[in-house]
């Protein structure tokens, strides 16, 4: 069995964000035995080109109307510069759908911002990219005494990350899905946060 996950793909979304976790997603390399790479679909407003903030043009596979969450097991929510815009209101309403499923949803830097103002963080535990600034752009947000100081946090069916912490982000996306050894995950982290080579040939052991 392999995971469906909806990638949602804007103009300015921050590509690197989300790099090494659909890299992993896809390419199910890294994966426990027996289990097959994800997939993954982009989805957009249209089905029309997007242009990425390092200026990659993606071209959705279904706009968001054709959506169905019954078919999915996670949605990614990569930042950008327009999440505090009336434009992402229908795929915040999907993700609110998600939560209420216990369809896993994980935002990271900008998105969360939209995740605020759409309310969905009220009494969720979760983080952004500075609580300040959260509140003073996110007038609808009331979730202060459920944020945390920390790169990444877990709450159930939502994740949420700094835009500063892809890997942290990474890695509870990773472990949420349970397609990585907890052995296998710790290396992969530990390889790209310290560049040391001990931990390649950690991972390489643990996939062994």
């Amino acid at each position: 069995m392999n995971h469906t996950v909806y990638l949602y793909v804007f103009d300015t979304m921050a590509d690197w964000e989300i790099g090494y976790l659909t890299a992993e997603l896809n390419s199910g390399r890294y994966f426990k035995k027996g289990l097959s790479p994800c997939k993954i679909v982009t989805v957009g407003m249209e089905k029309t080109p997007i242009t990425t903030m390092g200026g990659l043009k993606i071209q959705p596979d279904l706009q968001l109307d054709d959506c169905s969450i019954e078919s999915i097991d996670a949605l990614i929510l990569p930042g950008g510069d327009t999440w505090t815009e009336a434009i992402h209101q229908p795929i915040l309403k999907m993700a609110a759908s998600c939560l209420n499923e216990g369809k896993l949803v994980a935002a990271i830097c900008g998105a969360t911002m939209g995740l605020a103002q759409a309310e969905l963080l009220h009494s969720r535990w979760h983080t952004s990219n500075d609580l300040e600034y959260l509140k003073m752009i996110c007038p609808a947000y009331t979730g202060e005494a459920y944020y945390k100081k920390e790169s990444a946090v877990t709450d159930g069916a939502l994740i949420t990350a700094s835009g500063v912490a892809p890997l942290e982000f990474t890695v509870q996306v990773l472990r949420a899905l349970n397609v990585f050894s907890a052995k296998t995950l710790d290396a992969w982290y530990r390889l790209h946060k310290t560049h040391e080579p001990q931990y390649y040939y950690e991972l390489m052991d643990s996939i062994q």
